[in-house]
């Protein structure tokens, strides 16, 4: 499920060795939010720069997902992330995301529903 949510990145350098930030700017109820998101892994980063190539901009996907445990009957849903682009060739990049904090995943869950 594709949302019109962008992903973003910023430069910041911190002992002149270049790191990207990623965030998802939005603004609910009146109050600007930044929703700091990361890659699963530290590994995820050299992927997220692949993604997002030349631009500090790729968008954001959410897979809806439903898990039942058979034992109880219970059954459990949520939604994982990911951050796409597409080439100028049509080859499209995709790496797995997360929220970075438990606030940032209720902001996030805040801004797709």
């Amino acid at each position: 499920m594709t949302f019109n949510i962008t992903v973003e990145r910023e430069a910041r350098v911190k002992n002149d060795k270049t790191y990207f930030t990623y965030f998802i700017s939005a603004n609910i109820r009146g109050k600007d939010v930044r929703i700091s998101v990361m890659p699963p892994d530290t590994g995820g980063y050299r992927v997220l720069d692949i993604v997002f190539g030349n631009q500090n901009e790729a968008t954001l996907v959410v897979t809806p997902f439903e898990i039942k445990d058979e034992s109880t009957g219970k059954v459990v849903r949520g939604n994982t992330y990911s951050v796409q682009s597409v080439d100028e060739d049509g080859e499209i990049y995709e790496c797995p995301i997360k929220p970075s904090r438990p606030s940032d995943k209720t902001l996030l869950n805040m801004i797709i529903k």
